[in-house]
């Protein structure tokens, strides 16, 4: 199989979740094998999208490279992966990717409109070479070798529009598009005041998350499960930063971004891809990465706005 990448360039502009500044975001075609690269309009500087690039992980993804800073990555990474999209260069104008509505969907639109052109390079599959484990109790996540891409995921929450969610998905374009890229972050109302007292959910409103009261979603539901199939698209998007597609099948159980990243830091160590990879990214943040990484093994986040 070949890789992709888009026929012409695309915008969108809208405000971001958690900073509330609007930005825009440009995405335009790059050669083969560059993977997906962001880069920050004012400054010029180029980030690439691998987990050595991962300056936080709290509630959202963030990439940073010297100082520059591009926050909340996983929607538009999903939407990128979810299509088959391999080699981008997101210019973005402004310190957030846009929520947008809070799903991929809009970046789904977006890319389906700038088209897709198939590259002369291949992909390359990565092999895992033994089953992976990460977190504990009851948090955790498990990848093991498979002959095709699957991710299985429990998601358990007291709360009575949550409760246990089950769901096991192989993807395919179609179903990524219809079932999966629509489903929204969420979170609970009580937390709204404390987020946006330490910088967080400031951009949140009804119309790019679904909020949950004491008793049930404010806005309504696109799913019955929307919140798992929520966890499985940042999911996704997190997984996009090995820079490659994966045969193997991922088992997770209440994960989330922090989570995510150290699935992605393991899985590169056990194929050897950290070391080719510390070559093209500055080792402090790879560093940062991984000391975030360890920082959170077992870490359990409060349930705020967008911390999945």
């Amino acid at each position: 199989m070949r890789q992709n990448t888009i026929r012409k360039s695309v915008s969108i502009e809208g405000v971001g979740l958690h900073s509330g500044k609007v930005a825009r975001v440009t995405i335009s075609p790059a050669p083969a094998d560059a993977g997906v690269v962001f880069k920050a309009h004012a400054t010029g500087e180029r980030i690439p999208a691998r987990a050595e690039s991962v300056v936080n992980s709290h509630y959202a993804t963030t990439l940073g490279v010297n100082g520059t800073r591009i926050q909340t990555v996983e929607h538009v990474m999903a939407a990128a992966a979810g299509l088959g999209i391999d080699n981008i260069e997101i210019d973005v104008d402004g310190p957030e990717i846009p929520a947008l509505d809070g799903s991929a969907k809009p970046f789904v639109a977006l890319l389906a409109a700038a088209g897709r052109v198939q590259q002369s390079a291949r992909r390359r599959l990565l092999s895992l070479p033994c089953p992976i484990r990460v977190g504990g109790a009851g948090r955790w996540m498990q990848i093991v070798p498979s002959d095709t891409f699957r991710i299985s995921y429990t998601l358990d929450n007291d709360h009575p529009a949550i409760g246990t969610q089950v769901l096991s998905w192989s993807p395919s374009e179609r179903s990524f598009v219809e079932e999966f890229a629509p489903a929204r972050t969420y979170g609970f109302l009580r937390d709204l005041g404390l987020m946006r007292k330490n910088g967080l959910a400031r951009g949140g409103s009804l119309d790019n998350a679904i909020v949950l009261g004491n008793r049930g979603a404010l806005n309504g539901l696109r799913y019955d499960d929307e919140f798992v199939r929520h966890k499985i698209l940042d999911l996704l998007g997190d997984l996009a930063l090995l820079g490659r597609p994966i045969g193997a099948h991922v088992i997770a159980r209440n994960g989330g971004h922090a989570l995510n990243l150290e699935l992605v830091l393991a899985v590169q160590r056990a194929v050897g891809l950290e070391r080719r990879a510390a070559a093209t990214v500055p080792a402090a943040a790879a560093d940062e990465a991984s000391r975030d990484a360890a920082r959170r093994e077992g870490f359990v986040p409060a349930p705020g706005l967008a911390a999945i």
